[in-house]
């Protein structure tokens, strides 16, 4: 078992932050795009060599998000039409995720066997999450499918505001 955490910083405009390991050195750097559209988040490993695009499509009637891993469509999340609570679908090919991914505490699996999980971390400055690979095979994949769900939060946080 391998365990990751993320950590993003409160201030940075840019979507700028890194994924530590479990001695707290850099495992992989996610960089953000802003203002640039389409909205883009890219993770690279610490060669800086590109593991994983996140993408915001641009027009659709309803936010869409794919996930690009190892230059593959793994991944798309996307927001399911509601009148009452923003109800999104994930499709990630072979991983199912079960919980309230919504509030960052959720496990990944494949197969119906577990492979990974995500727990937000409370009474931290900024959005932490501490993520645990059970089948390493697949971290890059995990980290990927994390990183996208905290856009889509965001996204979905920046909507809800921009509306009132």
């Amino acid at each position: 078992m391998k365990q990751l955490y993320i950590k993003q910083k409160i201030l940075s405009l840019s979507g700028k932050f890194t994924v530590k390991n479990e001695q707290g050195e850099d495992a992989y750097f996610v960089d953000g795009s802003f203002l640039q559209i389409p909205k883009t988040f890219t993770i690279f490993d610490t060669s800086r060599a590109e593991v994983a695009v996140i993408t915001k499509k641009v027009f659709s009637f309803l936010p869409t998000f794919f996930v690009e891993v190892n230059g593959r469509e793994m991944v798309k999340i996307k927001k399911e039409f509601s009148f009452l609570k923003a109800r999104y679908s994930i499709e990630a090919e072979g991983v199912e995720v079960r919980g309230n991914w919504f509030d960052m505490n959720f496990t990944l699996l494949k197969h119906g066997e577990v492979v990974g999980s995500v727990k937000k971390e409370w009474f931290t400055w900024g959005d932490s999450y501490k993520v645990e690979v059970l089948d390493e095979a697949l971290e890059k994949l995990i980290i990927a499918i994390v990183v996208a769900i905290d856009c889509v939060k965001a996204d979905h946080a920046a909507a809800a505001s921009a509306a009132t």
